[in-house]
């Protein structure tokens, strides 16, 4: 790539395609909330998802939403390689 030119990676996500992730209903007995986390986890950018969780939180979701194992979302995605910083937002979410 030459110098002059800087690299983009995805434009920016209008806040309405972020909204779209708290519409999915899970199939099965996992909570809606956990279920919507964690697809938002899977589709979205570090910065989108923080993004997410303000429009989350205010729609009344619950961050502490336990599957009927007892399984939060960062007991979900604590194994997977790139998870710390999106457990970081979750966690400062919650205070």
């Amino acid at each position: 790539m030459r110098k002059d030119k800087k690299q983009v990676i995805g434009d920016e996500i209008a806040d309405e395609s972020i909204k779209l992730f708290l519409q999915p209903e899970p199939a099965d007995d996992t909570p809606p909330s956990l279920h919507k986390l964690v697809k938002a986890y899977r589709g979205l950018r570090l910065d989108d998802f923080e993004r997410f969780l303000g429009f989350f939180v205010a729609a009344g979701y619950d961050l502490d939403a336990r599957n009927a194992k007892g399984q939060d979302f960062i007991d979900l995605v604590a194994d997977q390689r790139h998870a710390r910083p999106y457990i970081e937002l979750i966690e400062a979410m919650r205070g």
